[in-house]
């Protein structure tokens, strides 16, 4: 209840500033934080246009994308979810260093690296799944090594575990466009922008979604990547150990399956939006 409280008056706010000082346009990235902008906007008759890089989009996205002059979406997959709006694919903008072309996967040789990541904090349940599995995924596999990022908060205790010598772990990786590029096989969770990452260089990725996040987006955006034909989803509940190990191991001992889901895309999603301002 103080949330809303504070949207609403936070909506009030930016009516009053907008009054005497309107803004061109309004650009809201999906997530509830941009509800107060989007909302002001509206009532102000503003342009606005909304980016929703999610597969599923979020409550604020549906209650105004009908008003709004353009819905960029971060996958193609979101537009069903959207009746009324008027969507475009753009994609998901990434980091400057990623706009650059990729060695490709198929140029990739022995030692082959599995990348793992849990997004910038890291995740328990991969970190402590890996550290189950990695004996038994490098002594089957020898010619992989695994890199595996696993949050400034993990480091200290999983440093003290037993591991594989070809198990190298990280708390944080500063050059992530590097290290997605020298792996042959990624494992991640599904937020937007690992997935738009991911998309750019062209990895084949087991991803496994965050179990509670909000409208089970990471769910969608994993269905989403797998239907693209560009991974392997698997989902953190029973058995999650097992079909983790039967996934990666799949995809380290199979290279034609790697290859078939190596599928780059060009990021050109800032060019797609900037084009839609000649609307206003």
């Amino acid at each position: 209840m103080s949330s809303i409280w504070r949207m609403f008056r936070a909506r009030g706010h930016l009516k009053r500033i907008w009054r005497e000082q309107r803004p061109w346009a309004i650009i809201g990235t999906g997530g509830y934080g941009s509800g107060p902008a989007l909302f002001a906007a509206m009532a102000l008759n503003i342009p606005y246009f909304i980016h929703e890089s999610n597969a599923e989009p979020g409550l604020v996205t549906r209650l105004v994308a009908k008003k709004a002059r353009g819905v960029w979406l971060g996958m193609e997959a979101a537009k069903n979810r959207i009746p009324g709006g008027r969507c475009i694919y753009a994609g998901t903008p990434v980091r400057e260093s990623f706009l650059r072309s990729f060695v490709p996967t198929s140029s990739l040789g022995p030692p082959f690296t599995l990348l793992v990541l849990g997004g910038s904090g890291g995740a328990r349940a991969i970190n402590n799944a890996l550290f189950s599995i990695g004996n038994v995924l490098l002594d089957k596999h020898q010619d992989w090594k695994i890199l595996h990022q696993t949050g400034i908060q993990e480091i200290t205790q999983l440093s003290s575990l037993p591991r594989h010598p070809r198990h190298d772990i990280e708390p944080f990786i500063e050059n992530m466009d590097m290290a997605m590029e020298n792996a042959s096989l990624v494992l991640s969770r599904a937020g937007a922008s690992t997935c738009a990452e991911l998309k750019v260089v062209g990895r084949p990725t087991v991803l496994v979604p965050l179990p509670n996040s909000a409208s089970d987006h990471q769910r969608c955006n994993a269905m989403a990547f797998v239907d693209e034909n560009r991974g392997l989803m698997v989902e953190q509940r029973q058995e999650f150990r097992d079909n983790m190990l039967d996934a990666l191991s799949t995809l380290m001992s199979k290279s034609d399956m790697r290859l078939a889901l190596s599928r780059p895309e060009v990021n050109v999603a800032v060019a797609k939006c900037l084009d839609d301002f000649e609307l206003i």
